[in-house]
């Protein structure tokens, strides 16, 4: 394949090395989907205490003395096939805890911590590597977002830029007064550029700079225009989309490790018999015997993603022959919630509290249907594993939910083109009439099985997001 271009992509997270959150996927999965497309891409991360063991005899390729208190030095090397640039800054990063914060909550200089990796990304990107100059710099959310920022401002070399939201709900706010300490020019401190409330916030700072602005699914690009979404930044949303500037690219999922052909109880669209299987042995798994279908829930257990309205919704459900199967935790209120259905409904609810992701598996591959009633979902990737493994998604009409699921609305089932069951609004009632759905759809034999064979036919690798992609990186060259 011919060279198209050279993109470095910034982002705080990167499957395998380090994940919280579905960024981690998108980082990870990008490079060897865009590859085939004949763009190179590599990635720039910090160097977190669990790396630098890892990274300890990669090669130096660039370094900066002075950065926020320390030497900066970035090592290349190659992690499952994509060529990693890790950040190796241990005054900044080499920390007990997660990537954002320790035991005590987040760590006080996250604005510092970040706004060294986006400033490093914009000299790489400016200056380029020895043998490798980028034409595109891809930013990830608000850990990345001073990248475009500091291009813009300091010249950006002839790269093109491009910010992705992958959840506004996080926004890196700093006090103005840090202004200065973070290298950004004070004359662009007002409401058209980085001001925003008084203060700084990181991923503004990213969405009024770079030249393209995308989110993770179309749905929610427009979603984020309106105030109830948005979070205070729609009307710079709005701004940019008005300009031609925003577009939503969904993520892929892994379809090689997300298939019901790789299982113990293997099955396909083809045979469903593996799929019998697989729920038989999780029913047993738990000591459930359920008569109707069994819904699975894998999240984090959060009002976001409309865990609270479960308990009022269920009852009905599991009268009509229904039953739970959940594995995730979070607020404690909510997972005390989910346990007291298993004393209400012995037999026909269980709930495993933490993540196991062989368990996650087991349950796609034996779960007749995956509930996601969220309150807003960017994108969402457990309804896509739901659709690969036919078990039906009962999702929320939001962000990438309603981008990637067909409700089975009587056109719907005319056409033979549903997936799913899609309620709204997203409160008990809506997710007591999606169940009884539910509970009808599960009766007929033979629309259940057209229903889960639509589902399991569903594009949902990273194909279609990476030629996306590569057609706005190629824009961007002109």
């Amino acid at each position: 394949m011919e060279l198209q271009g050279r993109v470095l992509s910034v982002a705080s997270e990167c499957v395998p090395l380090v994940k919280t959150g579905g960024l981690a996927d998108v980082a990870g999965a990008l490079p060897a989907a865009l590859a085939p497309l004949g763009w190179d891409m590599r990635v720039l991360m910090p160097a977190y205490r669990s790396l630098r063991p890892r990274i300890a005899d990669w090669p130096e390729v660039w370094r900066e003395e002075g950065l926020w208190g320390g030497a900066g030095i970035v090592r290349q090397g190659v992690v499952d096939g994509v060529t990693v640039l890790a950040l190796d800054a241990p005054h900044l990063f080499d920390r007990e805890g997660g990537p954002y914060g320790g035991p005590h909550g987040d760590w006080w200089d996250n604005p510092q911590r970040f706004a060294a990796l986006s400033w490093v990304a914009a000299r790489i990107a400016r200056e380029g590597l020895a043998d490798w100059k980028p034409d595109v710099l891809h930013a990830h959310d608000w850990q990345a977002g001073l990248a475009p920022a500091y291009l813009a401002f300091g010249g950006a070399g002839g790269v093109g830029t491009v910010i992705t939201i992958h959840n506004i709900a996080f926004q890196g706010w700093a006090p103005s007064t840090l202004l200065g300490e973070l290298r950004l020019p004070r004359s662009e401190f007002h409401p058209g550029a980085l001001e925003y409330y008084g203060g700084l916030s990181m991923l503004k700072a990213g969405l009024v700079t770079a030249d393209r602005v995308t989110t993770v699914s179309p749905h929610y690009a427009e979603e984020l225009m309106r105030p109830e979404f948005g979070m205070g930044l729609q009307g710079v949303i709005a701004a940019r989309a008005a300009e031609g500037a925003v577009s939503g690219i969904l993520n892929g999922v892994d379809t090689a490790v997300w298939s019901p052909e790789a299982g113990p109880h293997p099955f396909s669209a083809r045979s469903m018999k593996g799929k019998a299987e697989a729920r038989a042995a999780l029913c047993d798994e738990f000591g459930l015997g359920v008569p109707g279908p069994l819904a699975i829930l894998v999240s984090r257990l959060t009002d976001q993603k409309g865990i609270d309205i479960l308990p009022a919704a269920v009852p009905e459900f599991i009268a009509g022959g229904g039953g739970l199967l959940v594995l995730g935790s979070g607020d404690p209120a909510l997972e005390a919630a989910m346990l007291a259905l298993v004393t209400r409904f012995p037999g026909r609810v269980a709930v495993r509290i933490g993540y196991d992701e062989a368990l996650s598996r087991r349950m796609f591959a034996g779960g007749d249907a995956v509930l996601v009633p969220s309150r807003f979902e960017p994108c969402g990737l457990t309804q896509m594993y739901g659709l690969r493994f036919g078990t039906l998604p009962v999702v929320s009409a939001v962000g990438g939910l309603s981008d990637t699921v067909i409700d089975a609305s009587p056109a719907a089932l005319a056409a033979g083109v549903a997936t799913g069951v899609v309620f709204h609004p997203v409160d008990a009632l809506g997710l007591g009439q999606a169940l009884r759905r539910l509970l009808a759809l599960h009766a007929d034999r033979a629309v259940w099985t057209a229903l889960q064979k639509n589902a399991m036919r569903q594009p949902l690798g990273w194909e279609t997001s990476a030629a996306a992609y590569a057609a706005l990186y190629a824009g961007l060259r002109g």
